[in-house]
């Protein structure tokens, strides 16, 4: 199947990261296609810093701080277009070191999980989290990813 992805930079610090965009994009669409999003489906990927995912998030969602990911679905009557994630530089460097996951890793997890949010997923509750998670790591596991709900043995 075929995707198109745009992924754009809006902070450099995500273009010192190697690989990044191919490994973005990868994970992307092994999300829309376990999603079972349509051939042509089309979507954005804004990498971003934290200053503009605390206004996104502020604006959109009324919560005056920097967050990981969000996610943006358009109008699915509109086509194929299914939307934008966009994700803060910061907050996923920061949750990559508190949870000894590779940075890269931890990006892929993020973009996977908001690939999902825009094909209708959720996981606000206990039962879209019970189909949403398994998922996830799916996905994720495919990818090389380490199951980012596993608990950690103390």
């Amino acid at each position: 199947m075929t995707f198109l992805i745009d992924i754009r930079m809006a902070d450099r610090r995500w273009r010192k990261v190697r690989g990044l965009s191919a490994r973005l994009r990868k994970a992307a669409e092994a999300a829309l296609r376990r999603g079972k999003a349509p051939a042509g489906s089309r979507l954005t990927i804004l990498l971003a810093g934290d200053r503009q995912l605390k206004d996104l998030n502020h604006q959109f969602r009324g919560k005056n701080k920097p967050t990981n990911v969000l996610s943006f679905p358009a109008d699915r009557a509109k086509g194929a277009y299914l939307g934008d994630i966009a994700l803060a530089y910061g907050v996923t460097a920061a949750e990559a070191r508190t949870g000894a996951a590779h940075f890269v890793d931890h990006a892929m997890h993020l973009t996977v999980h908001g690939v999902l949010h825009l094909l209708g997923f959720d996981h606000e509750t206990k039962r879209g989290a019970s189909v949403m998670e398994p998922l996830e790591t799916r996905i994720l596991n495919e990818l090389g990813v380490a199951d980012p709900y596993a608990t950690k043995a103390a």
